[in-house]
């Protein structure tokens, strides 16, 4: 008969030693990593979207991860995560996949006080018209100054969609979210402040590309109108302020435009000319969705105003893509012989069903020609009809006192061809980079 022998320290020998290896592990662990905290709170918020749609009272649900302990000289991680944003996405449109982007602020109190920067990436699926909003987890970082307990409360936050910015501020007492013990460092001294993340998005700052343009105000050789003198005409740049009309509420700014003019006859092509795009597509947008036109007002010896457009985007425009602005262009018969001048005028852009006009708060004269009246021209200050398929005369002097485009709406409402609020709010948001000349 035989007789099963267990080793001496066999199974459960085995199994202590097991036990130990891990609570080893796990002591080790614990020394290494500062064990993490997540804390939700909930706080009355009240958010202002964009001009045109009305204020949101609602409850931001926000969580706090930090780490529990951390000694002076640490730099530490925090993240902020929305359980629930305060509003949802106004019942306009769609909000596109990867196009909502929140940023916001984290008070630090205690041993230390600082106002953190906490920002989150561009990342988001679809979200319908109506629908909750939801955001990316933001982050930030702090570097710890002085020993003791550091307190760490949500404050106001941005939801930029596309260009356009919501903001949410509590309007209770918002509860701490977390807290940081923190011991004495290593014999280090603490910093003398504390150094709140440097999370916040940078403006991408383009290069200017301006061409500077050899005649500010051309004017034709010969005063009849025919002849062989000059044929090509250049514009200056003009710098005009705009008052817009979105489909979501008013916007205002100030872009550069051009207008040069190509004698054919006893007519001239003209063509508005907009600068390269100051910025890449925060967003994917579809082929043949933005169509720009503008009304050029004519001066000094005509009247009215000459039709110019641009064409459809050719092609679809990935996201981080550069936005190109194609040139307005049309044809002008003049209406009346002597010094005509030309200024923009009234824009219009046309996208996904929607449409906002811009109309200048002044006008400035791009370009000056020496013009011969021409049969069914412009006929100088009385309502007629064009000259060309392109364009003409249409109204008289109504528009006279106006002179209106604009490149950087173009380039935004292109950005934004997806949304109406793209398409509205954020219009002008990065025409400033433009350098004025």
């Amino acid at each position: 008969m035989r007789r099963r022998v267990t080793p001496v320290g066999g199974r459960g020998a085995g199994a202590a030693a097991a036990a130990l290896i891990l609570g080893g592990a796990g002591v080790l662990l614990g020394v290494a990593v500062p064990p993490a905290q997540a804390a939700e709170v909930s706080f009355a918020t009240h958010c202002v979207p964009p001009a045109g749609i009305d204020p949101v009272d609602g409850t931001t649900k926000v969580e706090i991860t930090a780490p529990a302990t951390a000694k002076v000289g640490d730099t530490v991680d925090i993240v902020w995560k929305f359980a629930q944003a305060a509003s949802k996405n106004p019942d306009i449109i769609d909000l596109p996949a990867n196009s909502v982007q929140p940023s916001g602020t984290l008070k630090a109190a205690g041993a230390q006080t600082a106002d953190l920067a906490m920002q989150g990436p561009r990342e988001n699926p679809a979200i319908p018209k109506g629908g909750a909003m939801v955001l990316s987890d933001m982050k930030g970082t702090l570097k710890l100054t002085a020993p003791g307990e550091v307190t760490l409360t949500p404050d106001a936050y941005t939801v930029n969609a596309m260009s356009t910015d919501t903001k949410c501020t509590p309007t209770e007492t918002v509860q701490k979210a977390a807290t940081i013990e923190v011991t004495a460092g290593d014999g280090s001294s603490p910093s003398p402040s504390p150094t709140p993340s440097d999370s916040a998005s940078p403006s991408a700052t383009p290069t200017p590309t301006a061409t500077p343009t050899p005649t500010p105000s051309a004017s034709a050789s010969e005063s009849d109108g025919t002849g062989g003198g000059q044929t090509d005409f250049t514009g200056k740049e003009v710098q005009v302020p705009y008052a817009c009309k979105t489909p979501i509420g008013d916007k205002s700014a100030t872009s550069p435009v051009q207008i040069n003019a190509r004698k054919q006859g006893g007519s001239y092509d003209l063509t508005v000319q907009f600068k390269k795009s100051v910025m890449d597509s925060p967003a994917d947008i579809p082929k043949d969705s933005v169509k720009p036109s503008m009304e050029v007002v004519l001066g000094g010896a005509d009247k009215g105003t000459v039709h110019v457009e641009g064409p459809m985007n050719p092609a679809a425009i990935k996201s981080g893509d550069p936005i190109e602005i194609p040139d307005l262009t049309g044809t002008y018969k003049p209406g009346a012989s002597g010094t005509s001048t030309l200024s923009p005028g009234v824009l219009t852009v046309e996208a996904l069903g929607t449409t906002t006009t811009c109309t200048p708060t002044e006008s400035e004269v791009s370009l000056t020609l020496d013009t011969a009246a021409q049969p069914g021209g412009a006929a100088g200050g009385s309502s007629s009809s064009g000259g060309s398929s392109t364009g003409g005369g249409a109204t008289g002097g109504g528009l006279a006192a106006t002179g209106s485009d604009d490149h950087g709406a173009v380039k935004a409402l292109g950005l934004v061809a997806g949304t109406a609020i793209l398409l509205g709010a954020a219009v002008f948001t990065f025409m400033p980079r433009r350098r004025t000349r």
